[in-house]
């Protein structure tokens, strides 16, 4: 009789370890019918996901998803489409992707004269006095220059012309130049040129450009560009709302969960806090700190980093400004550029204020993310970098510190990222769309031996995060990672591609965009991968990017976007 009770005490507690076995847990979403990469080392790809909730339940066979199905479980049949991890955005400006959407978007225009046609119809219906604000117009770019240049860049008579009474201000798509009208100029005080409005024309870290007669010629570069932008009035609370939804439903069609935002002060920060709590935070927000307000970095510093238990806003870095770009001649160089001689571009922000930020963020916890495009640029911050390393020792474990684009590097400094473990951030859709004129700034030599050096940066052992310095490039990650793998022009060209040898792999290329890119950000344990455990962020496609041919790579599209396990976007 005992022998009798002991099996049954041991049928029941079996029974009992079935039931809090895998089948106990029931998956909200199951995925499955297609390639599915996941970037995981220990099993690359995958039949099928189950989700649970917010997280991935597990990633595997399909018989074994399967029993974690049950008739409430959403099924999502791929049908031959493509699934990776949700894509990240290593390096854009949020808000400005949103902007961008409201104001005037010059990144499609293809001379000045298309320039001043669209500021001509927005005169139309714009307020009298109203500034009228656009960005994107890049004259490297342009299919045909105007009569009248200085310096490479057009004048404003045709743009003040047309909006006398408006003044208007037009944001290079660099960020790092600008081109206003009279108007906007006159309310700024260089109209005349008085020796109040002499002194202007002096900004450390910047310049206001003259022609030959010492008058203003609209464009303003780097630092400078402040003399115009003190005068244009505060955005309002809705606009910032509206663009703030217009950037999260831009990012939900270009398949993009994660960004990392490179730049944000006070205003912006609320803005995100009020978002997150009205449940509109639909995407995982990796903030820097704006270096330009130190009072801001002051109060951080004494609070400390801000990590998100729901990964949805998360600041634990400091951005720094410390040059400008190439398209504007502003890039920081060792050498002058080739197409203006005697010009090595701009220091927009003084070394000393690197180092002790760098020392700020080792004592406090915080990430310092530096800008940095031309060779000086960067070889001035790893300098500063790598002084703060050796004054603070104790503090250098895990630093994770960032050089924001590192476009161009002097051969002597390209192994000491990996040697200081300094992570590039490099925007590849960059290449694509400056290098057929970067060579006309830097000369074949700079070109061949320290521009665009993924492969060689890969190989020395340091990751690099991938991204497109949104709304200086759209954001669309099929074209950064189509110039990833291609090292082409958005046109095919050339065949073969820039410098072939520095293209990345497929797989290298995904990566930039999802694993390393979470590691970029302190986040590789909780996304960038499709790994049970990990948040259920992924992204679908038409067609499967990592085998397609190369020219039919940019067909690609974003068909499916799925954040926190939900679907959020679906093309039609």
């Amino acid at each position: 009789m005992r022998i009798q009770n002991v099996t049954l005490i041991s049928l029941f507690l079996l029974i009992l370890l079935a039931c809090n076995g895998p089948k106990s847990e029931t998956a909200t979403l199951l995925i499955y019918g297609g390639p599915i990469y996941t970037v995981d080392t220990t099993q690359t790809q995958v039949e099928a996901v189950a989700t649970k909730g917010d997280k991935i339940l597990f990633a595997g066979t399909l018989d074994e998803a399967e029993v974690y199905k049950d008739e409430k479980t959403q099924l999502i049949d791929l049908k031959g489409k493509t699934m990776t991890p949700g894509l990240i955005e290593g390096h854009g400006h949020f808000m400005g992707l949103g902007y961008n959407e409201l104001n005037l978007d010059l990144m499609h225009t293809k001379s000045y004269q298309e320039i001043v046609d669209a500021v001509a119809e927005k005169v139309k219906t714009a307020a009298p006095g109203e500034w009228i604000i656009g960005r994107g117009w890049h004259q490297s770019k342009w299919d045909n220059m105007p009569e009248v240049t200085v310096n490479g860049f057009q004048t404003h008579d045709l743009l003040s012309a047309v909006s006398p009474d408006n003044p208007v201000y037009l944001k290079h798509a660099s960020g790092h130049a600008s081109f206003a009208n009279a108007k906007a100029m006159e309310i700024a005080g260089l109209q005349v040129l008085s020796k109040e409005g002499i002194d202007k024309f002096k900004v450390e870290g910047g310049e206001v450009m003259r022609d030959e007669l010492g008058r203003p010629t609209g464009i303003f570069n780097e630092r400078a560009m402040t003399i115009i932008t003190e005068h244009i009035p505060e955005t309002t609370a809705e606009k910032d709302k509206k663009a703030f939804e217009l950037a999260v439903a831009a990012c939900q069609r270009n398949g993009i969960t994660g960004f990392h935002d490179a730049g944000i002060g006070k205003e912006t920060i609320a803005l995100y806090e009020q978002m997150k709590a009205e449940d509109k935070m639909k995407l995982r927000i990796y903030a820097m700190l704006t270096g330009w307000d130190k009072e801001l970095l002051g109060e951080w510093y004494e609070k400390g980093p801000m990590i998100d238990p729901e990964h949805l806003v998360t600041i634990r870095s400091v951005k720094l400004n410390c040059d400008g770009a190439l398209g504007s001649r502003g890039a920081w160089l060792l050498e002058p550029y080739t197409d203006r001689p005697g010009h090595f571009g701009h220091e927009t922000l003084p070394m000393e204020f690197v180092k002790e930020t760098a020392l700020n963020g080792l004592r406090n916890g915080f990430q310092v993310c530096a800008h940095a495009i031309g060779d000086r640029a960067n070889r001035e911050i790893l300098d500063r970098y790598e002084a703060a390393f050796t004054e603070l020792p104790d503090t250098t474990k895990d630093h994770r510190f960032r050089i924001e684009h590192a476009q161009h590097l002097h051969p002597d400094d390209i192994p000491r990222f990996a040697e200081l473990q300094v992570i590039p951030a490099m925007q590849a859709v960059h290449m694509s769309s400056d290098r057929p004129w970067a060579i006309d700034r830097l000369g074949e030599k700079r070109i061949k031996e320290g521009a665009y050096m993924w492969q060689t940066l890969l190989q020395s052992g340091i990751p690099i995060v991938n991204g497109t310095d949104v709304p200086v490039e759209p954001l669309n990650p099929i074209a950064s990672l189509y110039a990833s793998v291609s090292r082409k022009t958005l046109k095919g060209t050339p065949e073969g591609g820039y410098e072939p040898e520095q293209k990345m792999t497929r797989a290298q290329a995904l990566r930039s965009y999802t694993l390393d890119a979470a590691y970029g950000a302190f986040e590789e344990d909780i996304k960038g991968s499709i790994t049970a455990g990990k948040l259920a962020d992924f992204t679908i496609y038409n067609q499967d990017l990592m085998t397609v041919a190369e020219d039919k790579f940019l067909n690609t599209e974003v068909v499916m976007t799925i954040f926190n396990g939900e679907v959020v976007y679906k093309k039609e």
